[in-house]
């Protein structure tokens, strides 16, 4: 008995004692990837969408240290100039401005690109990065379901608006942040809006199957341009992007320490944006800052094609 009870107390000391030991080898673990490039970017243009919060701040942060001139593109706008504010007293940069943007609605999106035409010259990065999850059932302004219409449809829209720009400013890179979920991701054709069936999770699954589609297509159409097209998984990341469920809000915080800091999950973005050796690397998917699996559905060109045509169909827009 007495040595059952030692056994016992012996568990109870170790474990936790071992687990506090291992903890920063745990905690580098989940960081993942770091990106390794000391790039500088002084005079270069950057628009990032959704920079107010999470990976999006953290990558506006990171290029803004780096000398560019980062416009945050949000619809939050008091989040985005707290954001701003913050950043340039951080890196003494203070060509970091804040946009209005709503991918939820088209005309914002016009009006976005139409303003930044008229003030900007250049564009050197165009980081694709807002995004929504796990939404009870909604439509855009424009009557797309919400997680298409957010994370696909707006930032097809405003890339197809600034891709001149991307061109005239050449070499210049696009980064779809795309997600892990995109393996669940179905293009359910004869339901892309789910009114015949509509699960919030299978949802975002399918949004980020688009953006690795959008991507893919969008890089074999932009060869010998200059303008190269990547996307990538950030990781699972502690950010307010899965507010909508009260159930993923819990196990973030709760599992928190499992999970990466915003700053952690921005490591790829920033890769995709800066790194020498991805120069001339296009409609590739990463992950930890190196390439990464791509699902099947991910990989068919034909889908990714008649998906093109399709979104052209729903924006009204040609792109040829």
């Amino acid at each position: 008995m007495l040595n059952c009870l030692v056994t016992v107390l012996g568990v109870f000391i170790c474990v936790p004692l071992l687990l506090f030991m291992a903890a920063p080898y745990i905690r580098r673990y989940i960081a993942g990837g770091v990106c390794k490039s000391t790039a500088k970017l002084n005079g270069k243009v950057v628009v990032i969408t959704g920079a107010n919060t999470g990976i999006g701040k953290e990558t506006a942060r990171d290029l803004a240290q780096r000398g560019a001139r980062v416009i945050i593109a949000c619809r939050d706008m008091a989040k985005g100039e707290a954001a701003a504010c913050e950043i340039r007293a951080e890196t003494g940069n203070q060509q970091v401005i804040v946009k209005k943007l709503d991918l939820a609605d088209t005309k914002s999106i016009r009006e976005f690109a139409e303003n930044f035409l008229a003030e900007e010259k250049e564009l050197h990065i165009l980081i694709n990065n807002a995004g929504v999850m796990l939404c009870p059932y909604s439509k855009t302004a424009d009557g797309f379901e919400i997680h298409l219409g957010v994370n696909h449809l707006g930032h097809f829209l405003l890339t197809f608006l600034l891709l001149e720009c991307l061109k005239q400013s050449a070499p210049a890179r696009i980064v779809n942040v795309s997600s892990l979920a995109h393996h669940g991701g179905r293009i359910r054709f004869h339901d892309l809006q789910g009114e015949k069936c509509y699960n919030w999770g299978l949802a975002y699954c399918h949004s980020k199957l688009a953006n690795v589609l959008f991507t893919r297509e969008l890089a074999r159409r932009l060869q010998g341009t200059g303008v190269t097209a990547n996307s990538l998984h950030p990781g699972t990341v502690h950010s307010s992007l899965g507010r909508h469920s009260i159930l993923m809000t819990l196990l973030w915080k709760t599992f928190s320490f499992f999970l990466k800091t915003p700053r952690e999950g921005a490591q790829t973005s920033v890769y995709c944006a800066v790194a020498e050796e991805l120069e001339s690397v296009t409609g590739q998917y990463f992950s930890d800052c190196r390439p990464a699996y791509v699902s099947p559905q991910g990989r068919n060109d034909e889908l990714a094609k008649k998906f093109w045509n399709v979104s052209c169909e729903l924006l009204g827009i040609q792109w040829d």
